[in-house]
């Protein structure tokens, strides 16, 4: 990490995927700042960890989708979450919102998920205080933080810097390259401009930084659109025509979640802001 690419000027910081995720983290470490980062995977990781706490379970993410997320699930005495296509064939639950809701209490869950549940856990790794957000739950998210803010600073003194690092996972190429997703652009935006909002009394412009304020903007394009535009982008339409538009509808739901999944002895546990 290079000092230009660290956004260290700023207390809002955007930036994409794990590896940056995890070398932003670092750097921000490594200077003295808490950190605060929020996990944004729309279609579909975060929006399930938001339903999941919705209905009182306990989500352990986990990065990798082979036999080891059996072993794992038996050693913490989850359910593990099963692949889509296996589950419609028998039934179960899977890294599908929809699915989730329907089964009901589970208790504890894991999630394999090379996007989402790998970002979490370079952000833990790395040193960070991890939450999962969603447009399910980007206002809750937004307090939450503010009230992050407020004990970091009464904690580590007035002169500390606290850094709110906003990730938007993206999704996989085939060949396992990035591919930034224009949903997780829109979800991190929904975050980054309730925050904003919640802060426009004391946040100057040094608040956002750059990257984090065009997230900010791509959001306010489409906020009055949700649905319409998750069903549009490319992840939208991969889902509906594999069958699952109940995944884009779940989604969508904007704020229609208080809860926020942090991240708490390696499972996303539901908390509540005090705002």
């Amino acid at each position: 990490m290079q000092p230009w690419h660290a956004q260290d000027r700023h207390v809002v910081r955007l930036d994409w995927g794990p590896g940056a995720a995890e070398a932003q983290t670092a750097y921000a470490v490594a200077a003295g700042s808490p950190v605060c980062a929020v996990v944004v995977d729309v279609l579909s990781f975060t929006t399930c960890v938001s339903v999941a706490v919705d209905a009182g379970i306990r989500v352990h993410p986990y990065r990798w989708k082979d036999g080891s997320a059996r072993a794992f699930a038996d050693g913490v005495g989850a359910t593990l979450a099963r692949g889509r296509s296996e589950a419609r064939v028998d039934g179960g639950v899977s890294l599908s919102p929809a699915s989730i809701r329907a089964a009901g209490p589970l208790g504890d869950l894991v999630l394999p998920s090379p996007n989402g549940s790998t970002t979490t856990a370079v952000l833990a790794g790395a040193g960070a205080d991890v939450v999962a957000a969603s447009l399910r739950n980007r206002a809750a998210v937004a307090g939450w933080i503010v009230d992050w803010l407020d004990a970091s600073r009464r904690s580590h003194g007035p002169a500390s810097q606290p850094a709110v690092l906003v990730v938007p996972s993206g999704e996989r190429w085939p060949d396992g390259s990035l591919r930034p997703a224009v949903e997780d652009l829109w979800g991190a935006g929904a975050v980054v401009a309730a925050l904003a909002g919640l802060l426009e009394h004391r946040g100057g412009p040094l608040l956002l930084s750059p990257e984090a304020e065009a997230a900010g903007a791509a959001w306010l394009a489409v906020e009055h659109r949700v649905d319409e535009a998750l069903h549009a982008c490319a992840s939208g339409l991969e889902l509906v025509e594999q069958g699952w538009p109940d995944d884009v509808a779940v989604a969508a739901e904007l704020d229609a979640s208080s809860l926020v999944p942090v991240l708490t002895d390696g499972a996303y546990t539901g908390r509540t802001s005090v705002r």
